[in-house]
């Protein structure tokens, strides 16, 4: 019997971490074959160059997909998207997958779900069903509809994705791929890298391992034009606190020019000597460093998701992760200097929470790899309500 070819799009930097253990999974799964094709942020340098990490890692690549445009506004996420339904469609039409896997809710994911939709191929939607705030929401819950077979991370999303009126036999609840490698860092928690030697960044040279923590703010696209103003208050915030901070560099979003730009004034007009920034991190080694930091800070959905399975305080800042499922560790701010300034040192001050597993026991990547075996593929569904 021949293998099924399943081909997983992954479009961003946090979208490998999301999938990784599931691709891995599928590697080694006798009865498929992993079509692997990286596209949008995942392939830009300024972004972290994702690619790089995922070559690393013994993945080989089926294709890459240039779509992303310049701008970091609401029209050329618009742009970006169309694009990346022209290229993808092309893509799947030359590879002939069994099924296509797309992942989560980033905007261009929806370019994955219209290009296989259309071409009547199977589409599998991991981690559907869940509520946040901005475009985000608007895209899981389309790729959601697009999508044949929906593979959720908590049973609120299993029950939400139901409501939506998908048939409960094709709404399956395997947590998510990420807690897998949480898993994994909590049996051997150690930092056993100097991060700042391994990956240079830009910043001073922190005295951190006396304790630090970890920022990682994005934009949020629907109010994307105070994107500078919400990073600013942040950026205030974590200089007044004098304690070794690592910063990420935000996802590409409307908004993310406004970010990025809001970090490189402060960083020149204030020299924070408290702060190191980075692109990226191999997945595995961020979540070290997650582990074995004082708490994270910004509006990343690492702080609800891996951070709940590792019990690191988190500070969460804004509507980016309005409504999702969230843990005990979580504590939500407004953009304010003082609010994000007094909730990062009451976090310092706070031991580790014990672990959740509200997203997912580590076993997920397996899970999913053998439901994609066994289950049927359809491209025609019918609602139920």
């Amino acid at each position: 019997m021949p293998q099924r070819k399943i081909c997983v799009v992954v479009t961003a930097r946090p979208s490998y971490s999301r999938i990784k253990t599931a691709l891995k999974a599928i590697q080694l799964h006798p009865e498929l074959e992993l079509q692997l094709v990286i596209a949008g942020s995942a392939l830009l340098d300024r972004y972290g160059n994702a690619v790089d990490f995922i070559e690393k890692d013994g993945f080989d690549i089926a294709a890459k997909v240039f779509m992303v445009l310049e701008g970091e506004n609401p029209t050329t996420m618009a742009k970006t998207t169309g694009l990346g339904v022209m290229e993808l469609t092309n893509v799947f039409y030359n590879l002939k997958p069994d099924a296509v896997v797309t992942i989560a809710d980033r905007f261009e994911t929806i370019a994955t779900s219209i290009a296989a939709a259309y071409q009547n191929i199977p589409l599998v939607h991991i981690q559907g069903g869940e509520v946040t705030g901005s475009i985000d929401e608007k895209v899981r819950h389309a790729n959601t509809k697009l999508a044949d077979l929906h593979l959720v991370a908590s049973e609120d999303a299993k029950q939400r994705v139901i409501k939506l009126g998908e048939h409960p036999d094709k709404v399956i609840n395997t947590g998510c791929p990420s807690i897998d490698l949480a898993k994994e860092i909590s049996e051997y928690p150690f930092l056993d890298f100097d991060p700042i030697e391994k990956y240079g960044g830009v910043g001073s040279n922190l005295n951190w391992k006396e304790g630090y923590i970890v920022v990682m703010q994005h934009p949020v696209t629907t109010e994307y034009q105070m994107a500078k103003a919400h990073i600013t208050e942040t950026l205030k915030a974590i200089k007044s606190l004098d304690f070794p901070a690592f910063w990420f560099w935000p996802n590409v979003d409307a908004g993310s020019d406004g970010t990025s730009n809001g970090i490189r004034t402060f960083r020149e007009l204030e020299k924070p000597e408290n702060i190191h920034f980075f692109k990226n991190l191999e997945p595995n080694d961020f979540l070290k460093l997650l582990k074995n930091s004082k708490a994270l800070v910004g509006n990343s959905s690492a702080g609800l998701r891996e951070c709940a399975y590792l019990g690191v305080p988190v500070v969460n800042i804004g509507n980016r992760q309005f409504r999702r499922n969230r843990a005990t560790n979580v504590t939500d701010v407004n953009y304010n200097l003082n609010e994000i300034l007094e909730a990062t040192e009451n976090a310092i001050r706070t031991d580790h929470f014990e672990s959740s597993e509200i997203y997912g026991n580590g076993n997920s990547g397996k899970r999913i790899a053998e439901i994609l075996a066994t289950s049927e593929l359809t491209f025609s569904k019918t609602i139920t309500y």
